[in-house]
């Protein structure tokens, strides 16, 4: 057997690099003298019970506090928790950090979230003669020396045995399952584990008494198919096996950029809802523009304040990437949400999807016709703002709209 060929057979050695409560450890970080010395932390939403934990340190965990989580009911099952903001820039500081130290350390890297890391380590065996659980502890060592970012690792020879593994390995630990060892790992586990296995799913299967995996091995594949169609049948029956063939993708595209905001103060005048809504709409373009992408779908979020949760969205083409062109389609569809059901408002987003290549998609011409939302300068001026703020921060160039009888801020 040649040496390409016994390449291509060997087992792929895939890792899951996972922070521990990422945005705590940040938080901690920034305000060490503060949230730095506070074991019950939480991370997101206000003192007040206003908006949701975006995190909660392993303390505040023990008393049933999860993300996502009102924050008003986080305090009331852990009333001595201190309660920070996000720090975001931090944040995404201490992720580029992250994503760099793993970029020495393994030939291919992709970043599955601002705090999940794939690494494919195959063929690196030869070169570094360890084991995979051996690489993965050096890995972790290496990380926290580097940017002061506790992880714990899972892998094993498909991307969602390592996922799942990685659960296992918490907190600040490791956790590999060997080649031949994925069936056995996945028999302990329930099905709500498989990621992509929704509430619906979920529900669908509890009802056909199926929660365990070791319950669902004993159903055929076509019985799946028949409850569930094909494509998805298939796929069910092979996550239940642990099987998955997609690859790390180092280069694959982002999906969504989105940006929310839980106020403090329910909000029901229509100039303060739009004010907050171009701030949020910079946030999201700085972002667009930063990945080099454009976007076709523009899509508002609002809560109301009974907990109501409405959106609405809208594809255009050309794709945007000026703030002057996402702000105009995103206050329609406020003005539109708004109009359909008014009460006060509790929550604000925006979110960009669809995206395509800023080099490859097609060029605006220098004058826009009435339908289109962006002209050239639109987006020129765009990236102008965008280098100012890079250098004087991103408070140095607001729009006027946002400076004048802006509203108090949260």
């Amino acid at each position: 057997m040649t040496e390409s060929s016994s390449a291509a057979t060997s087992p792929r050695r895939i890792l899951l690099v996972d922070c521990d409560a990422f945005f705590v450890q940040v938080a901690r970080l920034a305000d060490p003298e503060g949230a730095g010395k506070e074991d019950l932390l939480l991370v997101g939403g206000s003192r007040t019970g206003r908006g949701v934990v975006t995190s909660a340190s392993y303390g505040a965990r023990a008393f049933g506090v999860r993300s996502a989580m009102p924050t008003a009911q986080a305090l009331r099952l852990c009333p001595g928790a201190m309660v920070v903001p996000v720090p975001r820039g931090l944040c995404s500081e201490k992720s580029r950090d992250i994503r760099a130290a793993l970029e020495v350390l393994s030939p291919v890297v992709q970043a599955a979230s601002v705090d999940e890391f794939y690494l494919d380590l195959t063929g690196t065996e030869r070169l570094f003669d360890e084991t995979l659980e051996a690489s993965a502890w050096r890995i972790r060592e290496a990380v926290l020396a580097q940017t002061e970012i506790s992880v714990s690792i899972g892998g094993g020879t498909r991307r969602m045995i390592a996922k799942l593994a990685s659960g296992h390995a918490k907190p600040a630990g490791v956790h590999i399952v060997p080649e031949g060892g994925e069936l056995d790992f996945m028999r302990r586990l329930e099905l709500a584990d498989i990621p992509g296995v929704g509430p619906a799913l979920l529900r669908a299967l509890t009802e056909r008494g199926l929660v365990r995996i070791e319950d669902a091995l004993r159903v055929q594949e076509e019985w799946l198919q028949r409850w569930f169609g094909d494509q998805r049948g298939a796929w069910l029956y092979q996550r239940i096996r642990g099987i998955d063939r997609s690859r790390v993708n180092p280069r694959e595209p982002r999906k969504s950029i989105s940006s929310e905001r839980t106020f403090f103060a329910d909000i029901d005048n229509d100039t303060d809802l739009e004010r907050y809504l171009l701030r949020q709409v910079g946030s999201v373009g700085r972002s667009l523009r930063r990945s080099e992408l454009r976007a076709r779908t523009v899509t508002v979020k609002i809560r109301d304040m009974d907990f109501t949760t409405r959106s609405a969205g809208h594809t255009v083409d050309p794709a945007l990437e000026s703030d002057r062109g996402i702000f105009a389609v995103a206050l329609g569809l406020l003005r539109e949400l708004r109009k359909k059901r008014r009460r006060p408002a509790r929550l604000l987003g925006v979110g960009l999807t669809n995206f395509v290549d800023a080099s490859e998609s097609p060029q605006l011409g220098l004058f826009a016709s009435d339908d289109e939302h962006e002209q050239v300068r639109d987006r020129t001026l765009s990236h102008l703002m965008d280098n100012l703020k890079e250098r004087f921060g991103d408070d140095a160039i607001l729009p006027g709209r946002v400076i004048e009888d802006r509203p108090n801020r949260d």
